[in-house]
């Protein structure tokens, strides 16, 4: 099932998507590997907080957050966002379930560099069961308000 919030905001960019159904997974690297998808090709978000609200960071899913390194582009003290946070955020999606599209939450959004001009994209859809699956440019395109930079380590 799709989030109403990211369905709405998807329907109002025009942009083709379709939906991929896999078992119930709990992480990124799980639901990647259940949806028989790329580590790589799977964007995961990671909400940041920071004393001026949330933003929503989006990596692939076979990486992690360097803390560091965003800080250093975003110039501000950093830190996750507590579980608290997230579920007011996404709040009709299920909780760790959030979406990549931080546009259709009103969450500013930087994008790690080695999720642009790649082939095909999948991001959680609000579900622990779903994932909205695009072309890679149809994805640049919906991100290109979201700042971009190079913030991720391999686990």
């Amino acid at each position: 099932m799709i989030a109403s919030r990211l369905k709405h905001h998807l329907e109002a960019q025009g942009l083709p998507f379709g939906t991929v159904r896999h078992p119930y997974t709990a992480t990124a690297s799980e639901c990647a590997e259940a949806a028989h998808v790329p580590g790589d090709h799977l964007a995961k978000s990671v909400l940041i907080h920071m004393e001026e609200g949330p933003f929503l960071a989006v990596i692939p899913s076979n990486q992690k957050v360097d803390l560091h390194k965003l800080q250093s582009m975003i110039d501000r003290r950093l830190g996750l966002a507590p579980e608290i946070e997230l579920d007011q955020v996404f709040d009709d999606c299920d909780p760790g379930a959030a979406p990549c599209v931080g546009a259709a939450y009103m969450v500013p959004t930087v994008i790690d560099d080695s999720l642009r001009g790649l082939d095909k994209v999948w991001f959680e859809a609000g579900d622990h069961k779903t994932l909205v699956e695009m072309k890679g440019s149809d994805f640049d395109t919906l991100m290109k308000d979201a700042k971009h930079g190079s913030f991720c380590t391999m686990h």
